[in-house]
This record gives structure tokens, C-alpha cells and sequence, in this order.
């Protein structure tokens, strides 16, 4: 069966908002669990791999950087692999590849070889995962698709709740090599998570119609998507926000040291802000659906930009523990809400057929800022010596993105779209006219829009010739 052509999401084939819908929202809940909180829960195993292989810390810190890069550089690739062999088999593929990596790094030898095994690898079989899940999420729900978005997005707090504290006891029984181990045994969930995305089916038509109806080129990566520009708008903005928005949960923990207060204390502030993030995301997926706030998804996603950008801003004059601790849970709030929205504006933005291409080449751009954002933040750090000046950095530039995206969207893309009303008024005269004609087909009575062949229609031909 060609995958690539049901995947495709056919005419006629209206989304479940449900039935099967649900365990494809499981499988992305946890798909998206593992893609971001693999990358944080491996930094366990980094006290155990600076003595193994006598390196620095920055030297272990690339291992998560080439995860994330991986997971969001490899955007095209995997666009063009689903749109040539459908989701689940990408999906399957890239759980094997996960796995695979995993298990590989367990046996490594040298720092370089963690790199490409445990870095490289798994970090492309989490990237062939996860981008497929999101699509299919969005194949499977439309009436429901923000709180569908928002419990996806709540895998990844969860997740991450769950694997650091895994990870030190796996660290604690069985080394760094034999979590390793275990740890690529668990990612083969991510084959079973890809089993789980079953296309959609199209409605049942003659086989001598389907035969005769041309097939259109499939396109492997869609670049027409910048010529829309409320795509280009919001790939701007991305970038600019993921330059800050990952560099607050790096440093809080290190900020907390610096003020004098102890590690276990320290790190609890993580598990603050990750309780509060995994209520925060489901919960303004359920705010976006309402059917008033959803026609202006993309505001509120621009004030959760700008609710995360000010608490960077304030969170920057903390002086205590408890100033902090307040400080991650606005963050918190704020950083779920982002979470749960982000995708699901560029959804509504882009549309079912072009969100494929469309996701890769913005992931593309935000892996830049990725690499950017953090060891940019890490220099600032080395030459003030102050978190303060890192936090407010990052705060701007968080701010500056909420503005971007406000105001790209209210001046290029409101106007636009509210002058032509008189072509909506014709796009539905010419939608009943083509219902209409429909029910000609279906031996019902013909009224047509001329009023010509109805007996209405002739008593308003002799009323205008009176």
C-alpha cells in the first residue's frame, strides 16, 4: 500500500476528532516526551563520563547539543521522507535508530564515539519521530486539535519528571555504559509509538473513476510555504524566541548555587517548573479551542511569548530562594503555554497539506538559533559573571519575538485577509451553486442560481420584464 498517498490526508476524508485519534495522541504524548526531555535526562551520566574519558564539562555538554540539533537540523530530511513513504514507516525506522544509537554509545571508547552514536543517531531516529507524530496529530483532530496539541505537548515535562530521576538510578546501580543500555531498550517505544499512527483511509469509490482520475507529482518538500506570509512571519519569530527560550532552565539551577543555596535545593527548582509546565500545556490547549479564543489562536500566542519574555525580565532581579522558586513558577506557566501553542499556530497558519514542509524547514531554522542561544547566553555569563545580565538577554529576547509576531500579524496578514469580503459573499454563492448542482446528481429538485428551469425563477423573470 503506498503510505505516502493516504498519509496525505485525501479529499473526502473528514478528521475523527477521536476514535483512533486517541491512541495516535498517545503515541505523540510520549514520542514528544522522549524528543525533549532525552536530551536533558542524559546530562545524569556526564559526572561518570568526565572521569571515564578525562574531559571538561562544555567537552559532555555536546552531547545534548547534538541531540537537539538533530532533532530540529534534520527538519527537511524528515519532511521529505514522510511526504516519499508516509509517518509510520519514518516512525518505525527512526525508533530503531534511536534505540540503536543508545546501545551503541554503551560500548563506546572515546568522547567522539558518544558523540556520533548516542548524539548523531539517536538524535535522528528521535527526529524522525517526533516531527511525523505531529503531522498525523493533526490528520486525526480538527475541531479538538488545540487541546489535542496541548496534551501532546504535556509528554514533555512528564517525561522529564520521570527520566532524570531514572537516569541517576540506573547511573547508581548499573553504570553510565548499562544505562545506556537500558535506555536504548526503552526508545524501542518509539517503534510501538510508530505502529500506532494508522493512515487515514479514503471513502470507498469506484475503482474505474479512481483508475481514470489523473494522480498530481507529489511534491517531497514544499518551499511554495514562503511565499505565504504569515509563515514567514512566524518563522521569524521562532527563531528569534528560541534563541532565549531554552536558556532560563539551563542556568536557574546554577543561578540558585550562586545565591549561596544548596544542590539538592538547587534542583528542585527544575522540578518546580516542570510540575507547573505539564498543567500549563494541556490547559491552554483547552483555552484555545474555545470557540472564541481559537480564531485568535496566534494572539495568544503572542501574549504567551511576552508573558515569558517579562518573566525573564522581572525573574533577572531575583536575590533569594524564594524569589526564584516564584520566578519558575511563571515561568512555568508561561513556558507551557508556548509549548502548547506553537505548533498549533503554525497548523492554523499553513494548513493540513503544506504543514509536512512546512514544519521541517521552520524546525531547520530554529536548530540555528538552538546552537546559538545557549552558548551565547554561556559567554555573556563568563564575561559579567552575573545570571542577571543571561536572563534579561533572554528575556528581550523573547519580548522582541512576541512583538514580531503581534505585529507582522496585525499589519501584513489582518488587512489582508479582512478587505476582500465581497469575495467571500461570491466564494459562497458559488459553494451553493455547486451544492446545488450536487443535488441534480442525486435526482432532487433543481433550483439554480439564475433561477432558469424553476418555476420561482420564471415568476422573477415575468415580475422584473412587468
Amino acid at each position: 500500500m503506498g503510505g505516502a498517498v493516504v498519509d496525505d490526508g485525501p479529499p473526502g476524508v473528514k478528521a475523527p476528532d477521536g476514535g483512533w485519534g486517541w491512541a495516535v495522541l498517545a503515541g505523540c504524548f510520549v514520542i514528544t516526551g522522549f524528543s525533549y526531555a532525552f536530551p536533558k535526562a542524559v546530562s545524569v551520566f556526564f559526572k561518570e563520563l568526565i572521569h571515564e574519558f578525562d574531559v571538561g564539562y562544555s567537552d559532555t555538554a555536546w552531547i545534548s547539543s547534538i541531540l537537539l540539533a538533530m532533532l530540529y537540523g534534520t527538519g527537511p530530511l524528515c519532511s521529505v521522507l514522510v511526504n516519499k513513504f508516509g509517518c509510520r514507516p519514518v516512525m518505525m525506522v527512526g525508533g530503531l535508530f534511536a534505540s540503536l544509537g543508545m546501545i551503541l554509545a554503551s560500548f563506546a571508547t572515546s568522547i567522539m564515539h558518544i558523540y556520533l552514536c548516542g548524539g548523531v543517531i539517536t538524535g535522528l531516529g528521535l527526529a524522525l519521530n517526533f516531527q511525523p507524530s505531529l503531522i498525523m496529530l493533526n490528520r486525526y483532530f480538527s475541531e479538538k486539535r488545540p487541546l489535542a496539541n496541548g496534551l501532546a505537548a504535556a509528554g514533555s515535562p512528564v517525561a522529564l519528571c520521570c527520566l532524570s530521576p531514572l537516569g541517576q538510578i540506573l547511573q547508581y546501580q548499573y553504570g553510565w555504559r548499562g544505562g545506556f543500555l537500558i535506555l536504548g531498550g526503552m526508545l524501542l517505544n518509539c517503534c510501538a509509538c510508530g505502529a500506532l499512527m494508522r493512515p487515514l483511509l479514503p471513502p470507498n469509490k469506484p475503482q474505474v473513476l479512481e483508475e481514470k482520475k489523473p494522480q498530481p507529482k507529489k511534491k517531497l518538500l514544499d518551499f511554495s510555504v514562503f511565499k505565504d506570509r504569515g509563515f514567514v512571519i512566524y518563522t521569524v519569530a521562532a527563531s528569534v524566541m528560541v534563541l532565549g527560550l531554552f536558556v532560563p532552565p539551563v542556568f536557574v539551577v546554577n543561578y540558585a548555587k550562586g545565591l549561596g543555596n544548596e544542590d539538592t535545593k538547587s534542583a528542585l527548582l527544575l522540578t518546580i517548573l516542570g510540575f507547573v509546565d505539564m498543567f500549563a500545556r494541556p490547559a491552554s490547549g483547552l483555552i484555545a479551542g474555545t470557540k472564541w479564543m481559537r480564531p485568535r489562536s496566534i494572539y495568544l500566542f503572542s501574549f504567551s511569548m511576552l508573558f515569558n519574555g517579562c518573566t525573564d525580565l522581572v525573574g533577572s532581579q531575583a536575590d533569594n530562594y524564594m524569589g526564584l522558586v516564584v520566578f519558575c513558577i511563571f515561568f512555568g506557566m508561561s513556558y507551557g503555554m508556548v509549548g502548547a501553542l506553537q505548533f498549533e499556530v503554525l497548523m492554523a497558519i499553513v494548513g493540513t497539506e503544506k504543514f509536512p514542509s512546512a514544519i521541517g524547514l521552520v524546525l531547520l531554522m530554529e536548530a540555528i538559533a538552538v546552537l546559538v542561544g545557549p552558548p551565547g547566553a554561556g559567554r555573556l555569563l563568563d564575561s559579567t559573571k552575573q545570571y542577571m545580565h543571561v536572563f534579561l538577554l533572554a528575556g528581550c529576547e523573547v519580548t522582541l519575538s512576541a512583538i514580531i509576531i503581534f505585529l507582522g500579524n496585525f499589519f501584513c496578514i489582518k488587512r489582508q485577509q479582512s478587505a476582500p469580503e465581497a469575495n467571500m459573499e461570491m466564494c459562497a454563492a458559488e459553494r451553493e451553486g455547486l451544492h446545488r448542482g450536487e443535488n441534480v446528481e442525486n435526482g432532487d429538485a433543481v433550483v439554480n442560481p439564475t433561477g432558469e428551469g424553476s418555476s420561482e425563477g420564471r415568476e422573477d423573470g415575468q415580475r422584473s420584464s412587468e
